[in-house]
């Protein structure tokens, strides 16, 4: 099994599918709106079903260390695409 970080999502060899994905994405969460669902509902069980995948993958102690990085990635603005609350 490879390590899991950062490093895996930026490399070059993934960005293509990662893009396509993100387009998949996208096009879900609309649907989901057009079906009356909250965002915020989707966004969680989206949440949850990324992280499903990721401990499957590359295993739980793995997926902790990058998950503990998310806090200062967030106040960095890294996820944000708008005005900033």
């Amino acid at each position: 099994m490879t390590g899991f970080s950062s490093s895996t999502l930026d490399d070059a060899a993934g960005a293509e599918q990662r893009r396509v994905a993100l387009a998949y994405l996208a096009e879900a969460f609309a649907e989901a709106a057009l079906a009356g669902i909250e965002g915020d509902s989707f966004a969680h069980v989206a949440l949850s079903a990324a992280l499903h995948e990721l401990v499957a993958t590359y295993g739980e102690e793995e997926v902790a260390a990058f998950v503990e990085r998310l806090p200062r990635r967030l106040r960095d603005g890294e996820f944000s695409s708008g005005l900033r609350h």
